[in-house]
């Protein structure tokens, strides 16, 4: 009689590298499922964005596995035992994730699983190193992000090399009684058809994945450390949302970078693997703090005066603050799902520091619209930006918006892009069109406060009083702060 093996997916949505899988597929007849678990998520179940790819990233699977993928909906700590009972499977395989309440939820599956006899093989597919092999040498976590990519990443044995996608795959049949349901009614398709723009943008597919890496490695790669500051180029990867849909592997950019790393200068490799290593880092945090997602890692944090103004944050969502480079990327993360990197931290700084608006508002925002959403990269990023993070930029470091849109699209192709209404400004005024004389507002057919707002804030002052919130916390006397530069 054919032993039953079962391969439960989850942020592995492919068959290439994925070690858990493959175990599965040699262990027995092949029954592959996927389990919406939105109860067990809370607060964090799947966002709006994710949803779509979610949906995309499933037909995809689907079709590689011939047709045999298995839908549920419900808790998975009572469909996965009934399903191995049901079927008399031999082991339940899946690839280990790091959420704290993923955690405790497959600690008790994989219990019940012991009971009943049903072997468990939780096999790592997703990080490049799991966040207990890294430590200092007193065996404590890294708090600041280099000597843990110098002295703890690359100090230990290197990413493992990526396996193959198994072939004659032997496939369980499935029992029609099981529970399953078909994908349209997991409901994860929006109800309103603000997603087209991605679907134009996007091929979410493992197939897709890999293309989009062949494509950066042959063209963005180099000039990588450099050119990824600049909104308008093409040097930054745009893997992130596969990477965490697990649509591709860690592992499988890390030695494909290396491959061809001898085509860029060294410094270009260098860093993109250390960007890698921050989504390592960002797990690492989460992982010995759980509770990075609510509350800030610096104690004393806890007690900043936030400002409730829930209209600056409509705003801000809108991308009608204003403020150009600003509004960009806020239309950019609606229209597209994703927003360049350099512009999140703009838009981030404005948000706490300008705005003093909480950071926790900002993270579930993205959390709702990022293609990219990750519990534990937008955690610590957001912390990062707003200074009360592990390793965080100081607290009197306020990008200034004007200044940055000056700096990496000075010739406006990505502002004017997103923000069309300013598109004939001149280069001078097209960040701080609030400078521009009348003349040349009426001549752009730009009228402030009526085809575009006018700043919600004032830049100077916003940041001045920022500042003087933070110092409240007592981190230097208020003339230090005063006169601290970006």
């Amino acid at each position: 009689m054919t032993e039953i093996a079962i391969h439960w997916f989850r942020q592995d949505l492919r068959l290439g590298d994925n070690p858990a899988l493959t175990k599965a597929v040699e262990a027995g007849a092949l029954l592959p499922i996927f389990i919406l678990d939105d109860e067990a998520a809370g607060d964090h179940s799947v966002g709006g964005a994710r949803r779509w790819w979610l949906h995309k990233s499933l037909e995809d699977l689907n079709r590689q596995l011939h047709g045999h993928l298995r839908l549920y909906r419900g808790k998975a700590e009572e469909i996965v035992p009934r399903l191995a009972a049901l079927y008399g499977a031999k082991c339940v395989s899946w690839t280990r994730c790091y959420e704290p309440w993923r955690i405790k939820r497959d600690k008790a599956i994989a219990e019940q699983l012991k009971s009943m006899g049903c072997e468990n093989l939780r096999l790592n597919g997703s990080l490049l190193w799991e966040p207990w092999t890294i430590s200092k040498a007193d065996k404590t976590p890294y708090r600041v992000f280099t000597p843990f990519f110098r002295k703890g990443c690359l100090q230990a044995p290197p990413p493992p090399e990526p396996i193959a996608a198994p072939e004659g795959i032997d496939y369980c049949a499935a029992k029609a009684d099981d529970g399953a349901v078909a994908l349209d009614t997991l409901g994860l398709m929006p109800s309103i058809p603000w997603h087209k723009e991605m679907d134009s943008l996007w091929d979410v597919s493992e197939a897709g994945a890999l293309d989009v890496l062949e494509t950066f490695l042959s063209g963005g790669l180099k000039g990588y450390k450099e050119g990824r500051n600049f909104p308008a180029k093409r040097h930054v990867s745009r893997l992130s949302p596969y990477l965490a849909n697990g649509q591709i592997s860690p592992n499988q950019i890390w030695h494909a970078a290396s491959d061809v790393g001898d085509d860029a200068p060294s410094n270009d490799l260098d860093h993109f693997r250390s960007e890698l290593a921050w989504r390592e880092f960002s797990y690492h945090l989460l992982f010995h703090n759980p509770d990075l997602p609510h509350q800030p890692l610096q104690e004393k944090y806890k007690a900043f005066d936030w400002v409730d103004a829930p209209g600056w944050l409509t705003a801000w969502q809108q991308g009608q603050t204003g403020i150009p480079i600003v509004d960009a990327g806020m239309r950019e993360l609606w229209r597209t799902g994703y927003m360049h990197n350099r512009v999140r931290m703009i838009v981030g700084s404005f948000l706490v520091k300008n705005l003093r608006l909480d950071w926790r508002l900002g993270e579930a925002w993205f959390w709702d619209c990022l293609l990219d959403a990750d519990l534990a990269n937008n955690s610590a990023s957001w912390q990062w930006i707003s200074g009360c993070g592990a390793d965080a930029a100081p607290y009197f470091r306020v990008f200034n918006p004007v200044l940055q849109g000056e700096k990496f699209d000075k010739a406006g192709d990505y502002t004017r892009h997103y923000v069309p209404e300013l598109a004939d400004l001149p280069d001078k005024f097209l960040f701080k069109p609030w400078d521009a004389p009348l003349l040349v507002l009426k001549e752009a057919g730009v009228s402030l406060g009526k085809t575009y707002p006018m700043p919600i804030v004032d830049l100077k002052q916003s940041r001045e009083a920022a500042l003087l919130a933070f110092q409240a916390l007592g981190e230097t006397s208020p003339e230090e702060v005063l006169s601290s530069q970006r």
